[in-house]
């Protein structure tokens, strides 16, 4: 399915410009430039040279000289490669539109200028330096690495260097001396200059680019990709290559990391993680699937990326037990792949002709004026134009090919997406040979846990139906098990869960009628202790995610207030209690679904949480006073004031969070309560709050609620439970230590009167202070913290220089040096910071991504210390939930994040900043 060009005759302008002898097949290709591509009709006007070579010796010989050019050493770098560029450029598009190359001569062409230009690059870098052509090399990944460069595209490249070869100058180590070579190589390539540039570089696809260096060491490299890289990456170097620097060391490279690409087991893992990434494309490039303005060749459904995938998901599965496979070409690959009987002649026939056609437009398209795009124009005139480069009457016309040419690849790679996902067919009564093929490495944990379900011994698992239900749905569990961060602690927790499932309960016919929910059970048992947790001890829990708006957003603070009492109502204390645990633990069940589910952010989780929590007290804290008051009666003027301080008063909590609670009184300490055990009003509020907090955290047969900590009151653990609002203040004003004042700016009146406490809270806290000894305060907290709580690994994203312990004192010293900011909320309180110049605007998206990355670390880990080596399903969740392409993604932003609160830092607490 070619673009072939019609004849046309050279308009009056171009006519002097074409040199005699030019071909006909050239001089039509030449015509269509002059009138529809204005980068090729300023070279037609430009490279007479470049023309009269291709009239007078062809093609061949023209982008021979052309190459010639690029690996001149006599001539200056800079201006011979990019004059070299604009030659090939000219060349290349000429015998495309003139139909005179295939494809692969066409990619194969800039592919191999890329290459020399490259080299000579690198070359002319280490030359600078004295020093021969070695010890560092460019490997070139995607369309270069396949030798299948676009005719506008990027070049994916990564350096890697070995430090023992690299040339240093004075005091230099391997590494710097490595990234100046390759920013100077980098330079000369990419540096737009008059004569243009020579190749659009994107380095992004080195491991965490974010932060690593420009260039790797060899050692460095090999650990990465040999432990910690992920799927895409191996993808990406299927079609990896050695191209310019010391090729031999890279391809060395490439021959130890083969296994890291291509392995013998059938690796469906991979596929889903392709599948998953391809549905995500296709989601997120929805506005361009349909075939018009905006369609994207690359990325729309039946584009150039489906052909890529189906081939690469195919090798994948196979090529790591056949060499023969292991092609980066797209088209070499179909091919192999229908020698070896593994797609059907006809269909890798049909996705190869596709694929020619669809990569021919993407070159029309972007030799226009030499731009990286894929898009079907939005203008008409722009449509028009490609279309007739393209040999087509008008867009029209142009849409109704290509549309021919998608629809197969799409067909195509539906199926294969169908086809990827494991069979889901019945398990058979003896489940090993079943489990060996599906899930290998986990018949001998799975197969007694499946033996032990079908004997009916759980309750749930006694009738005929619910076994059947059971039956229909366990291969899907099975198969979630399987992907857990830990199968055996997975399936473990599942057994528990099954095994206290009251008889008749509608749960396997509950997930039989909602496939959806059992991806969610194999989440809640394979990834998430705390909710797994949870259901273990009710799984009547589960009946939550049965109600139409399971994944709405909750309601706010006010209404899930008025919900609880509404609940509640006519409940006497022990009732109440039992009922504020069961809806307590209903709604944080609700919301870990949600996150882990993607249909609510971190930050909204943290806010609800928070909300739930002041629901609870506020419900409790009245109804506990009433019940106190049978036996001592009220206090005249006095009423229980409940602060929430840390992680609750900032409404930023996890679902690990316990409540840091201050409780205050209003009234004289003194005055008698008028019961009939009259109690003095200090007396009675300490235990009144004690009545409370044992409300709030002992267990019933609904079980717990919340952890409460009340050592941030006055005085710690030395001091009373409650205090009069005026002992309150002169505590805070007299006595009270920076890190309490500093505690405070998160203070929030959750219940009680309000207006009392929060005025003194805003007194103190507003109070002018001595800059310097507060900094040195502050100081001298953070370093009493980090020697008595040491960070716990590599994603302690609270401990860790830089993280959220360290954010937060940069938040309350600004808060404390200036009276500014007072908002208990850190993203409010960093906004109005931001806004009055004294804090870094980095400091806020810093925030959101600690913030959120806590929040989830707290569900997926119960608190726990997160392990060095996070498991692939975590990491892969992870990623997701951060808005990360993959889980290096996810590291480097952390990285950035930890960086900017650490520069926050050094600016904010140097000893000459006085704001």
């Amino acid at each position: 399915m070619e673009f072939a060009l019609p004849a046309a005759s050279p308009p009056p302008d171009l006519a002097p410009l074409l040199p005699a002898g030019l071909s006909p097949a050239l001089t039509n290709a030449a015509v269509a430039a002059w009138a529809d591509a204005p980068f090729l009709k300023g070279l037609i006007r430009g490279r007479q040279a470049t023309l009269a070579t291709l009239a007078a010796a062809g093609l061949d010989a023209a982008l021979a000289a052309a190459l010639a050019l690029a690996a001149d050493d006599a001539q200056p770098i800079m201006p011979r490669l990019r004059t070299a560029r604009r030659d090939v450029a000219l060349v290349v598009a000429l015998a495309d539109l003139a139909g005179l190359w295939p494809l692969e001569q066409v990619t194969a062409a800039l592919s191999d200028f890329n290459d020399r230009a490259i080299d000579a690059a690198i070359a002319a870098a280490l030359a600078e330096r004295g020093a021969p052509n070695r010890g560092v090399v460019a490997l070139a990944l995607g369309k270069l690495g396949s030798r299948e460069l676009n005719y506008s595209s990027d070049a994916d490249l990564i350096f890697l260097h070995d430090p023992e070869l690299v040339p240093c100058r004075g005091s230099e180590d391997p590494g710097e001396a490595a990234v100046r070579i390759v920013r100077r190589a980098v330079a000369i390539l990419n540096d737009l200059t008059p004569d243009g540039y020579v190749a659009r570089i994107d380095l992004r696809l080195r491991p965490a680019s974010e932060i690593t260096p420009m260039s790797i060491g060899l050692a460095a490299a090999e650990h990465y990709y040999q432990s910690e890289a992920l799927t895409w990456e191996r993808v990406a170097f299927i079609r990896a290559r050695a191209v310019g620097g010391d090729v031999a060391m890279g391809a060395e490279f490439l021959a130890r990391i083969r296994p890291f690409v291509w392995r013998r087991s059938l690796d469906y893992t991979a596929v889903r993680d392709i599948q998953s990434v391809s549905l995500r494309i296709r989601d997120h490039f929805e506005g361009g699937q349909a075939i018009g303005p905006g369609f994207d060749l690359k990325r729309g459904r039946g584009g150039i990326r489906e052909v890529e995938f189906f081939a690469q998901i195919n090798q994948l599965i196979w090529g790591g037990r056949d060499p023969e496979l292991r092609c980066p070409a797209t088209l070499d690959g179909l091919a192999v792949l229908a020698a070896a009987g593994h797609v059907p002649e006809a269909e890798a026939a049909r996705l190869a002709t596709s694929y020619r056609a669809l990569r021919t437009l993407e070159h029309r398209l972007q030799m226009r004026r030499d731009e990286q795009t894929h898009a079907i124009p939005r203008l008409i005139a722009d449509r028009h134009a490609v279309a007739r480069l393209c040999g087509c009457k008008d867009a029209k016309a142009l849409e109704a090919r290509l549309s021919a040419i998608t629809d197969p690849v799409a067909t195509s790679y539906d199926r294969l997406i169908r086809a990827a996902t494991p069979d889901a067919t019945a398990v058979p009564a003896d489940p090993k040979p079943w489990l060996k093929q599906h899930h290998p490495g986990l018949a001998k944990l799975l197969a007694p846990l499946i033996a032990n379900w079908r004997q009916g011994k759980y309750r749930a698992l006694k009738s005929e139906s619910a076994r059947a239900d059971f039956e229909a749905v366990l291969p899907l569990l099975l198969a979630r098990l399987a992907a857990a961060a830990d199968p055996a602690t997975a399936a473990h927790r599942l057994d528990g869960l099954l095994a206290g499932l009251p008889a008749g309960a509608q749960f396997f016919a509950l997930l039989r009628a909602n496939p959806r929910l059992v991806g969610l059970l194999g989440n809640l048992v394979g990834i998430t202790p705390v909710l797994a947790e949870a259901l273990a001890r009710d799984p009547a829990l589960f009946d939550v995610m049965l109600s139409p708006d399971a994944f709405a957003p909750l309601p706010d603070a006010t209404q899930l207030a008025a919900e609880l009492a509404s609940l509640c109502r006519d409940a006497g204390l022990e009732e109440r209690l039992d009922r504020v645990r069961r809806w307590t633990a209903e709604v944080r069940f609700q919301l870990g679904a949600q996150l882990i589910e993607g249909h609510a952010g971190a930050l909204a989780v943290g806010r609800s949480l928070a909300d739930l929590a002041d629901a609870a007290v506020q419900n409790l804290a009245p109804a506990v006073a009433e019940d106190f008051a049978r036996s001592h009666g009220r206090v005249p003027g006095g009423e229980l004031v409940v602060l929430a301080l840390g992680r609750h008063g900032g409404r930023a909590m996890t679902h690990a969070s316990d409540l840091d609670l201050v409780f205050l009184f209003t009234g004289h300490h003194e005055t008698l309560s008028d019961g009939a055990k009259p109690l003095p009003a200090a007396t009675y509020f300490n235990r009144l709050a004690a009545r409370l907090v044992t409300a709030l955290s002992v267990p019933t047969a609904a079980g717990a609620l919340y952890e409460v900590d009340t050592r941030l009151r006055p005085w710690g653990a030395k001091g009373n439970l409650a205090l009069s609002i005026d002992s309150f203040a002169r505590y805070q004003r007299e006595e009270a230590e920076s890190w309490e004042h500093m505690a405070l700016t998160r203070a929030r009146v959750v219940a009680g009167p309000v207006a009392a406490a929060q005025a003194v809270i805003a007194d103190v806290l507003s109070a002018p202070r001595d800059v310097p000894t507060l900094r040195k305060a502050v100081l001298a907290m953070r370093a009493d913290m980090a020697a008595a709580k040491p960070p716990q690994g590599r994603f302690d994203v609270k401990l860790a220089a830089g993280g959220m312990v360290d954010l937060e004192f940069i938040v309350h010293f600004r808060q404390l040096a200036s009276g500014q900011g007072l908002a208990p909320e850190l993203p409010e309180a960093l906004d109005e910071l931001i806004a009055a110049g004294l804090l870094p605007a980095d400091l806020k998206p810093a925030h959101d991504f600690l913030a959120r990355t806590l929040i989830w670390l707290r569900l997926l880990f119960a608190g726990a210390r997160v392990p060095d080596t996070v498991p692939e399903p975590v990491q892969a969740i992870l990623a997701r939930a951060l808005a990360a392409a993959n889980f290096t993604g996810f590291t480097d932003q952390l990285a950035i994040a930890r960086q900017a609160v650490r520069m926050a830092w050094a600016e904010v607490f140097s000893q000459g900043d006085e704001k």
